[in-house]
């Protein structure tokens, strides 16, 4: 998993050892359901165990999608590793022992009780695949690897390509909250920008963005959504942690430009990283490496990006927001047994108290671009700035961690300033940094946390702007955080 936990965590791909894990041992006899030809089904301390005349194999709780009867036999529906990022769904079935006893409903329960904790079963996940995206296989990845999964563990699917740029956000603002649990988006990065954006253009917008949880299947060249939140960017695997995840609130941001306002879930940026992404399209080929080669190519050549930028920063210190990441990472933990986030006033499903009664969206604390500028803001010049990137999830790739100090749901963003005018040896290292998480740690780089900003782009007529992947216009905007708005699915729950 992504910034993994300091607690050990076992590898989803490799089965929990048989022997000395069953409770039968323990004297729970009920642990146990006998089936036909000397084969028994025993609930362990980490997976299912199977006695049978063979040696004894397992199979974890993470891996378990479902488990029925019929008149004579018992199915187990599980995920099965083919490699160290394929699962392919499969079954077991086992005639019982004594098909009309009372004892094997009770037992599938327990069963999936330790398969799915506080998870929802058989979620309602409303399918957006994207034929347009990244190499173009986004419906022949969903087929293959993610429909099986989610059909064996019983969810109820419906599917939808998207026929242009923009049309999730048409399909989103459709949605009807009480129908579905989730949105599941077979892209890359940009069509759950379009969600949000569309469940925010419902006429009770709270409700959409409360209700439908977001998630991203990585069928993209930028799948960062999958990254953060379950450590993968296997479709297989992916398909896994919707089917098993857990809801948590996500924090949304404010974009207001010109005459428009609309959301950011992933991030903002002008300069290294804008250009990296955007300017470097036409080497889609190369994967994640592309972002990779323009971003060494930029920090090379000393580009700079002169603007005029004023922030509200909320945590300027680095060791202030390591102990606020720590913090927050301990209390989340606390909750979770029950499903909760309880950080400052939210609720036990996460979100913001007191917005269960609201529908419109939040109001700007900040206004709008088109406002004067906030109280207690300042406009600084940055004449040789290199790179202006504000997140709020850590990865903005398989090997870019740039925010190592970002939460789902802390209220803030997390921002990143470089000056353009460093010295080669040390934008080597910057890179360096950026793929080993190490970059918060670095004394060029300004790391603050912040509730909101106000950049002016300058001495340029034309350059990138990047709002969570996809190209705005280069001119001024405003962005503001709103804490808990939105809604995604989290193997974890705790952090990124």
């Amino acid at each position: 998993m992504a910034n993994g936990s300091e607690n050990s965590e076992r590898d989803p791909f490799v089965d929990p050892p048989a022997a000395a894990t069953s409770e039968q041992a323990s004297g729970d006899a009920t642990a146990t359901l006998a089936c036909g030809r000397d084969v028994a089904l025993t609930l362990g301390k980490e997976g299912l165990i199977i006695i049978e005349t063979v040696p004894t194999r397992s199979i974890s709780y993470f891996h378990i999608l479902w488990a029925e009867q019929d008149d004579s036999d018992i199915f187990i529906h599980y995920a099965q590793a083919k490699s160290s990022s394929v699962l392919r769904a499969a079954t077991l079935s086992y005639p019982l022992e004594k098909p009309s006893s009372t004892d094997v409903q009770p037992w599938i329960e327990r069963l999936l009780d330790r398969a799915y904790g506080s998870a929802q079963r058989r979620k309602r996940i409303k399918v957006l695949v994207n034929p347009f995206g990244g190499k173009g296989g986004a419906a022949r990845y969903y087929t293959r690897d993610i429909e099986p999964i989610f059909a064996a563990a019983r969810c109820e699917i419906d599917v939808e390509r998207t026929q242009f740029s923009g049309h999730a956000v048409e399909l989103a603002e459709q949605l009807d909250p009480d129908k579905w649990d989730v949105v599941a988006c077979c892209s890359g990065d940009g069509v759950p920008h379009e969600v949000f954006n569309g469940l925010a253009k419902q006429k009770d917008a709270r409700k959409a963005l409360r209700q439908i949880a977001v998630a991203q299947m990585p069928c993209g060249s930028g799948n960062a959504m999958s990254i953060n939140l379950n450590g993968t960017t296997s479709c297989s695997v992916a398909a896994v942690c919707v089917v098993k995840g857990l809801r948590r609130p996500l924090d949304l941001v404010s974009i207001t430009q010109g005459d428009k306002r609309f959301f950011s879930f992933l991030s903002q940026s002008v300069g290294i990283v804008a250009e990296s992404d955007l300017g470097t399209d036409h080497l889609r080929w190369m994967g994640d490496f592309r972002f990779t080669w323009g971003f060494l190519v930029r920090l090379l050549g000393k580009t700079v990006y002169p603007c005029d930028i004023a922030v509200a920063i909320e945590i300027a210190d680095k060791a202030a927001i390591r102990d606020a990441y720590h913090r927050g990472i301990e209390e989340a933990a606390a909750h979770l047994p029950a499903n909760q986030i309880n950080n400052d006033n939210l609720l036990e499903n996460g979100h913001v108290a007191g917005a269960e009664d609201e529908t419109d969206l939040p109001p700007l604390r900040y206004g709008t671009i088109k406002d004067p500028l906030p109280e207690g803001w300042t406009l600084v010049p940055h004449d040789t700035i290199g790179n202006f990137f504000a997140g709020n999830m850590a990865y903005m790739a398989a090997d870019a961690n740039f925010f190592s100090a970002s939460l789902p749901s802390d209220g803030y963003l997390d921002l990143i300033r470089i000056d353009g005018l460093i010295k080669r040896r040390l934008a080597l290292q910057m890179l360096t940094a950026v793929e080993s998480g190490k970059l918060f740690g670095m004394d060029a780089v300004d790391y603050t946390k912040i509730s909101g900003y106000r950049i002016i782009p300058k001495s340029r007529e034309d350059g990138y702007i990047s709002i969570d992947g996809e190209r705005v216009p280069f001119e001024q905007y405003q962005a503001e955080v709103h804490k808990g708005l939105g809604t995604v699915l989290m193997r974890d729950g705790r952090r990124y």
